[in-house]
């Protein structure tokens, strides 16, 4: 397993390779690095060159981030990603952000260019490989019940809003920041229905066979409540939880209960581990061998 590096690592780093890394905190429960080294191995065995590729992962405390990115630039490193809580501060960090990012306001992704960073957000594409891999459900063809509307939760809408999904609900206690997520991205709706509501008061209204994407933080924690009760929905199609430790929420087991297909985030965090190294790399990249390295496979 990598160790836990720091900005202090770096006054004597040395590393004649490619470095990549992960920059979260913390970030001692990351398996990204496993997932990404196993893919490099892999790789490795096709084109040599990838035998120089290594990735590591960095504790960055968010008052040192803007520091942590001048310095990893500096170091030579070609490749970050970001959790939790960098995704959005590198958003007004980086020289350039990929369109397709834009709309999210953050990134989790970054390419070295010779003068700072470019920045991208992979969770999208993540999220609808995951959801089509282990429920069988397109974004583009499916009603969609989003729990929650912060940073990952604007991130989901996005992709939803963009492949075009039919209507896309979200649920989230707090009105003022549900209505501020409804206007950011009411502009991209096109034709599709978009509405919001009070997870303790679902309309009456809300489409059956929809699919249930839980982007909120409840369940992480075995005494929090849940995000929604599935049983006052009409029946949905699927539950999808971006969290992935625990591997089974009590939304998932609730949704379980009743014959309702689940599935947690760490397919999510795979693919989208996928497409970052797929924009580093510039080549194919073994999702198997990293879906296999955090135990899916």
């Amino acid at each position: 397993m990598e160790p836990v590096l720091t900005l202090a690592d770096l006054d004597s780093w040395s590393f004649d390779g490619t470095a990549l890394a992960v920059l979260g905190h913390p970030i001692k429960h990351s398996i990204s690095p496993a997932m990404h080294n196993a893919a490099l191995a892999e790789m490795t065995e096709s084109d040599e060159r990838f035998g120089k590729w290594r990735y590591f992962r960095f504790d960055v405390a968010p008052e040192d981030f803007s520091t942590a990115l001048k310095r990893l630039h500096a170091a030579g490193f070609f490749g970050l990603n970001l959790t939790v809580p960098h995704k959005v501060m590198a958003f007004d960090l980086v020289e350039r952000i990929d369109p397709a990012a834009q709309l999210i306001g953050a990134v989790n992704t970054l390419r070295r260019t010779p003068t700072g960073w470019e920045g991208f957000n992979t969770d999208g594409y993540g999220l609808a490989t995951a959801v089509a891999e282990t429920l069988g459900i397109s974004l583009a063809e499916t009603p969609i019940i989003l729990l929650g509307a912060g940073g990952a939760a604007r991130g989901a809408a996005v992709e939803c809003l963009q492949r075009g999904c039919p209507s896309l609900h979200i649920a989230n206690r707090t009105a003022a920041n549900r209505d501020a997520l409804l206007h950011q991205i009411r502009s991209i709706a096109s034709t599709t229905d978009l509405v919001g509501f009070a997870p303790a008061a679902p309309p009456a209204d809300l489409p059956p066979g929809a699919l249930v994407i839980n982007a909120t933080s409840a369940g992480l924690k075995p005494e929090d409540p849940l995000p929604i009760e599935p049983a006052a929905l009409p029946r949905p199609r699927g539950v999808y939880d971006m969290i992935y430790n625990p591997p089974e929420t009590a939304l998932m087991a609730s949704a379980r209960q009743t014959g309702i297909p689940v599935a947690n985030g760490l397919s999510m965090l795979v693919h989208q581990g996928v497409r970052a190294l797929e924009i580093w790399s510039e080549a194919n990249v073994p999702a198997k061998a990293m879906a296999t390295a955090v135990g899916l496979e």
